[in-house]
């Protein structure tokens, strides 16, 4: 079989983590695959991150940006990545020794998939597993997208990789184009990520406009409309979940949901004929989206809310549940937030 090479580049973001982000560049270190460099870009922290990762290895480079965000950071590493690959990693998560060798030997047998990512396994602070299979769980796009379905090409890991576990050689690895699928939502997590270089000229930088959330599923959709891309069914890292410090936080909800409604706008504009959807289910997609969005806003700005829930309708009046949450948000707030307290203790009994 041949030989896989060419250098990794792989860009870690932090601010405020240099005891985890250590630890996210010794999981890189540690990789089975030797050719690579480490980018930590410190996104204006003010504890120890340089002291504690500047001396680990000659492999890895500290930059360090004013405090900018996830998107700018991530940016700066792949403008200043070498490598003809480029991985990303969150500072708080870590990865199986085994990922990039697995994932190369993918990219290796099928040259036309630009990218290549896996499932993985969420575990708590303190790093004990929660779950083996995460990624179904965290994106809800996965009710809408089959890999088995929407991917034309399939291959075991038995023949991707012959030196990986026995126990995972009836595994799948899929590839295809999976763009129109991607307008339902993210499938990707950019941890999980390996990307060829050249994928990444083509679709450009993440978008810096995109604050606190988002930036990630616009990459990952500009991405697969350049073309295929390849999925692997098993779990490559270790994603912490949980910490208050993360961007998936609950408080950031709204920013979620007001970037997910900007990403489809843009693309649809963009490339409403390169996406095999009916305007019906266009329309069903961004009624999903003010919907998202109106649910979020219910407590913090309720006569936005009403405005969305109501052009959620518009778009797609065959609603039961949305149309409930609109005749809720007549209601004054101080109401809405006792039935609410309600519903908490006697879940079974309420459907706000």
């Amino acid at each position: 079989m041949e030989e896989i090479q060419g250098l990794v580049s792989v860009v870690i973001p932090t601010y405020n983590r240099a005891q985890l982000c250590k630890t996210a560049v010794e999981s890189v270190l540690s990789q089975t695959y030797h050719d690579i460099e480490v980018i930590v870009v410190d996104d204006g922290s003010s504890d120890n991150t340089k002291e504690a990762v500047s001396s680990m290895d000659a492999r890895v480079r500290y930059l360090c940006q004013t405090n900018s965000g996830v998107a700018a950071a991530r940016n700066l590493g792949m403008q200043s990545a070498r490598g003809e690959f480029l991985a990303f990693l969150d500072s708080d998560d870590t990865w199986l020794p085994w990922k990039l060798e697995l994932q190369l030997n993918v990219l290796r047998l099928f040259p036309s998939a630009g990218m290549v990512w896996t499932d993985m396994i969420a575990v708590d602070e303190m790093g004990n597993e929660l779950y083996p299979s995460y990624l179904t769980r965290m994106y809800a796009a996965y009710k809408h997208f089959d890999p088995a379905i929407h991917f034309p090409v399939s291959e075991t890991l038995g023949e991707i990789w012959g030196q990986g576990p026995a126990a995972w050689a009836s595994r799948k690895c899929y590839v295809g184009h999976i763009f129109t699928q991607m307008i339902f939502g993210n499938l990707v997590h950019t941890s999980t990520v390996l990307l060829r270089r050249s994928r990444q000229e083509s679709v450009g930088y993440f978008d810096v406009d995109l604050l606190k959330s988002g930036e990630d599923y616009d990459f990952h959709l500009r991405t697969t409309r350049v073309g295929d891309v390849a999925y692997v069914d098993v779990s490559s890292i270790r994603y912490r979940i949980g910490a208050p410090d993360q961007l998936t936080s609950s408080d950031l909800g709204i920013w979620i949901a007001r970037n997910d409604l900007r990403t489809i706008e843009k693309v649809v504009s963009s490339a409403r004929d390169q996406i095999r959807l009916p305007d019906s289910a266009i329309r069903k997609r961004f009624a999903q989206s003010y919907s998202w969005m109106a649910r979020e806003e219910l407590f913090q700005d309720i006569n936005s809310a009403r405005r969305d829930f109501l052009k959620s309708l518009r778009l797609n009046p065959f609603q039961i549940g949305i149309a409930a949450y609109c005749l809720l948000s007549f209601l004054p707030v101080r109401l809405l937030r006792i039935m609410r307290n309600i519903k908490r203790r006697l879940p079974k009994l309420w459907m706000l």
